[in-house]
């Protein structure tokens, strides 16, 4: 496999891009617009940048990297020769579903379609397609050029020719790939998404503040950051929709999530890409200045 297509060029979508381009492989990014294309370009040419700064990458591997990327805003031409798609779309069920009944139809009979949904069913994006056999997650973490796991996930009819060939895929890329059945939030979320819920759980009940949870959390626990810092961080959006996922999967109310988060995403603070969260971002995008709402 040569040829990647893209679908998203927003956090996950630029990142995932960056990653494959960096390893050599031709990559095909798509979006809506070109004005998104454009500004995952300059984030992944930032990113860059901070690499050669540490001295791990010259600017000749730069450019060789930003020369493997080729933008588009059709699916359809962007997936013509594909070897492989990666869907990084917004965590919306209906949306997937749209994407990937669309990538059946324009992508060569022998392409693999994988997504990199964080908890939505592998299965039952499968079932979009004519092709379940070849549909698998991949499920990257962010920053997904740093961070070196790979969720790799199998539906109910993935073959093992897809899930070998996407499994040792991820190693060339510097990944660790670790297999994953599935089931709603797969292992990652699973785990944390109630850990977050708990902690907003927390602020909520007035335990304690939010420096104060997160302050417990990276010096008892040895998290690089605290919940509530990681919540903002991920996107208070997208951490309710994978509670609300594994909620309805699972019709377990240790998943329902709080209603401080519903309350805080209907209001549009979603942490650092909406400039407000649990802190608040407007001066930087460190988590250094709690917001006003839950300051003392």
């Amino acid at each position: 496999m040569k040829n990647i297509v893209v679908i998203g060029a927003g956090t996950m979508g630029n990142g995932i891009a960056h990653t494959f381009a960096q390893s050599g492989f031709s990559v095909n990014l798509v979006d809506v617009s070109q004005e998104a294309l454009d500004k995952g370009l300059k984030t992944i040419t930032t990113n860059l940048d901070r690499i050669i700064a540490k001295g791990n990458l010259t600017e000749e591997q730069k450019a060789e990297t930003l020369g493997n990327i080729k933008t588009f805003t059709q699916l359809k031409d962007a997936v013509t020769n594909a070897d492989l798609v990666v869907e990084a779309a917004t965590e919306n069920q209906d949306l997937k579903l749209k994407i990937f009944a669309q990538m059946d139809e324009f992508a060569p009979e022998n392409c693999i379609l994988s997504t990199n949904t964080s908890s939505i069913s592998i299965t039952k994006i499968a079932a979009a397609t004519k092709r379940a056999d070849k549909v698998i997650g991949m499920h990257f973490m962010n920053p997904v050029p740093i961070m070196k796991l790979v969720e790799i996930i199998k539906g109910y009819s993935t073959s093992k020719e897809t899930f070998d060939s996407i499994y040792e895929m991820s190693k060339t890329l510097g990944k660790v790939p670790v297999e994953v059945n599935d089931y709603p939030g797969f292992v990652a979320n699973r785990i944390l998404m109630p850990m977050i819920n708990e902690s907003i759980e927390t602020l909520y009940n007035g335990v304690a503040g939010v420096e104060e949870i997160d302050t417990v959390m990276k010096l008892g626990m040895a998290h690089p950051m605290g919940p509530l810092q990681l919540a903002d961080f991920i996107g208070l959006d997208v951490c309710l929709a994978i509670l609300n996922v594994m909620y309805d999967g699972f019709k377990n109310p240790k998943y329902a999530p709080n209603p401080l988060l519903v309350n805080m995403v209907m209001a549009g603070k979603l942490g650092v890409k909406s400039g407000e969260g649990f802190y608040d971002y407007s001066e930087s995008k460190k988590a250094e200045k709690v917001a006003k709402m839950f300051a003392k």
